[in-house]
């Protein structure tokens, strides 16, 4: 009795995702304002009498009448979406935040299948992160510093031409990376979209130091210049005299 209800539920599931395709679906990030392009995943196509692209609204954003080769859009979207007769992608242009969500193609005849599944998440570019120095060390160049972008931090120190490379990331896929080279501490800031970076010359941060070694060491040298001068000129009248 067991084994036959177990045999009927896997029946009823193999029938459902051959009626739907099951397809995977897959995540794109779009940068607000751009253009993103949807293709199908099943190639070649069966025999179907209309296909669909749809929003998580259940929506029909456009709809392909195979027979006629008839296209119908939806109003609000009908002057920012472009459909390929040949290969059914579906382009959808100035893309808001409101437009996040899921979309699907689905072809119907005597059957109805989803042959691609996307979740679109529409996201704004990141601003640049901000470095900046904490302090300095007096008789070294070691430098404090602070990597920060939005809600993300990073707190490190420049010490021996070098620091630790540090990275964080958000739940929100936002990465705070920090690196360092021997002139430049750089702070970079990304999300699947966009990045941008802030670098900081290490020179400009140790030459006060290197400049107060310079003047403190100046005035004993001079001062032993002019007693290594007086004494050659102290011998030189000597011998003329």
């Amino acid at each position: 009795m067991f084994g036959m209800a177990a045999d009927h539920l896997v029946s009823l599931f193999l029938l459902f995702i051959f009626n739907t395709g099951f397809s995977a679906e897959i995540s794109v990030f779009v940068q607000t304002g751009d253009s993103v392009q949807l293709d199908l995943q099943t190639q070649p196509l069966p025999e179907f009498d209309y296909l669909s692209w749809i929003n998580d609204k259940s929506e029909n954003i456009v709809r392909y009448l195979h027979e006629s080769k008839m296209i119908r859009y939806h109003l609000s979207y009908q002057n920012r979406i472009e459909f390929n007769e040949t290969s059914f992608s579906l382009t959808l242009k100035n893309m808001q935040k409101a437009d996040s969500g899921l979309y699907t193609a689905r072809i119907s005849g005597d059957l109805m299948k989803d042959i691609a599944v996307y979740r679109v998440s529409v996201i704004d570019a990141v601003d640049s992160p901000v470095l900046t120095v904490n302090s300095t060390s007096s008789d070294s160049c070691t430098v404090n510093f602070t990597c920060r972008a939005q809600h993300l931090i990073i707190d490190s120190s420049y010490q021996n031409n070098q620091c630790s490379p540090e990275e964080v990331t958000s739940q929100e896929n936002y990465t705070l990376i920090l690196s360092c080279s021997e002139e430049l501490i750089i702070c970079n800031y990304s999300n699947p979209v966009s990045w941008k970076k802030e670098e900081m010359e290490i020179k400009p941060l140790c030459s006060g130091n290197e400049q107060s070694l310079f003047s403190s060491a100046f005035p004993l040298f001079h001062m032993m210049l002019l007693t290594v001068i007086s004494v050659a000129v102290i011998e030189f009248w000597g011998l003329i005299f």
